[in-house]
């Protein structure tokens, strides 16, 4: 029940909106979740990146709290996208790697019980815009039922490499690009993408929505329109042009198109993003709604270093070690920013550890919905308003079925990462004291036995076996 108490807490801070509740059933918030696709830990103004201008998401985060130890739900796209929308850990959710299946990705089961539906059952308009990669819209991982009301944007991962692809899906319905046959770059799919989700908005801001923008900008390929943002970056870098598998003008029958600047290239895709969120907050303030809705921004996973794009340059990963498909700090750990000026201080920061499939118990709390019994996950609404006892982990727990299988757990300031599952003679566990080592250079495991011991077993605890991403602990 979304009771008074807690609207109170959401709405005004303060009781003094509790006689007005009484009167008049509160509406609740809207949630508006906002995820890049490989963006890196620092490849944002606020959190240190210097070289690429975000100022939009730097007001969020200005106007918010920005999370310094928050985690993705894996190292790479489909399984943490499953991580958040079904509130588990890698090591029970549905989808554990990046899996083709017919002409889509591998589908969660249609009983999954997912965010989209429990906010769905909530009275939430529910709609996913971007990509999606649980399962192509003729299975049972479908967006439509797995709690969406509206999808618009990429259905496959395969598709969503392309920028300039021949269609988009929405919902079950294929919307042909004319203008980019034959290899024409006519209409750049995210910005498509960014009007529907507007759109979604605006048609549901008198009733509560739940938002879920899976941008793919900035995953490879590396590619802008020619527009003022493209140039913004001209000439800005050091080039090393980057060569497209099949170079020339059917590029991109290969995975990723050649781009001549890919540094400008990239640093204009991230600021196009900023635009985006620019663009969210201007009509949130339009529609009246701005002080009641949720905005979180974050990423899938840690940056990519695909399609000529390079992340030591700019340093995406900040202070951190590692990059997409590892599971070191700078693969799993990611920008995570709260605004929501009815109940989140401004200008705040917080050290709470917290990870993806935190997220279905947090919004059950916000939106007085039901989680699932089983979930992984924990409420951080308490680090959010800075009122009630927060919850912490006992640990947190990723398993990475590519590169010989890989595990890691956190379990306070411990991190064990597990390498070579696959091969039991080459197996070996390394062990790191975060707070003292965030870059995981020093390997102590040689001298700390006992705690390599626990990690192991948490790690084995944490793994249910799945038929479809077998691997099994040695």
């Amino acid at each position: 029940m979304y009771t008074k108490q807690l609207f109170s807490l959401l709405c005004c801070g303060t009781a003094v909106c509790a006689d007005a509740d009484a009167k008049q059933p509160p509406k609740k918030p809207n949630i508006i979740y906002i995820m890049a696709d490989d963006l890196g830990y620092g490849d944002l103004g606020c959190y240190g990146q210097k070289m690429i201008k975000t100022p939009n998401i730097d007001r969020l985060a200005n106007e918010g709290m920005r999370f310094m130890q928050f985690y993705s739900g894996c190292t790479v796209s489909a399984p943490s996208r499953s991580a958040l929308v079904t509130g588990l850990h890698t090591g029970h959710s549905p989808i554990r790697g990046n899996k083709g299946f017919e002409g889509g990705d591998y589908p969660q089961p249609e009983n999954t019980y997912t965010i989209g539906k429990m906010l769905k059952a909530a009275g939430y308009a529910t709609g996913c815009f971007g990509k999606w990669g649980l399962g192509a819209p003729h299975t049972t991982g479908a967006p439509h039922k797995q709690g969406f009301d509206k999808f618009f944007g990429y259905n496959s991962q395969a598709l969503a490499h392309n920028y300039y692809p021949y269609f988009l899906w929405n919902n079950t319905d294929s919307v042909i690009l004319h203008a980019n046959d034959g290899f024409a770059t006519g209409v750049y799919a995210p910005d498509t993408i960014q009007k529907e989700a507007l759109k979604f908005i605006r048609q549901n801001s008198d009733s509560p929505f739940f938002a879920y923008l899976a941008y793919i900008i900035p995953h490879a390929e590396l590619i802008n329109p020619d527009d003022s943002l493209a140039a913004a970056y001209s000439g800005a870098f050091p080039e090393n042009p980057y060569k497209g598998v099949d170079d020339g003008p059917t590029y991109r029958k290969g995975p990723y198109g050649s781009s001549a600047h890919p540094k400008a290239d990239f640093a204009a895709m991230v600021s196009r993003l900023d635009c985006y969120v620019g663009e969210i907050i201007a009509l949130l303030k339009e529609l009246g709604i701005d002080n009641n809705t949720m905005i979180i921004f974050t990423s899938d996973n840690g940056p990519h270093t695909e399609g000529g794009a390079d992340p030591h340059f700019f340093k995406s990963y900040g202070p951190l070690r590692g990059v997409k498909r590892d599971l070191y700090e700078g693969g799993i750990r990611v920008p995570f920013i709260v605004r929501f000026p009815a109940a989140v201080k401004a200008g705040t920061t917080s050290q709470h550890v917290g990870a993806f499939w935190d997220m279905m118990p947090t919004f059950a709390q916000i939106t007085g919905s039901k989680a699932s019994d089983n979930t992984d996950g924990i409420s951080f609404l308490p680090a959010l308003t800075g009122k009630g006892k927060q919850k912490q982990h006992d640990y947190l727990y990723w398993e990475f079925h590519e590169q010989g299988g890989k595990a890691a757990v956190r379990k306070g300031n411990f991190k064990a990462v597990m390498l070579d599952i696959r091969n039991p003679e080459k197996t070996k566990v390394e062990l790191y004291d975060l707070s003292q080592d965030i870059h995981e250079d020093n390997n102590i495991a040689a001298q700390n036995p006992d705690k390599v011991s626990e990690m192991v077993k948490l790690i084995k605890k944490s793994h249910i076996d799945s038929d479809v991403f077998p691997m099994k602990f040695f």
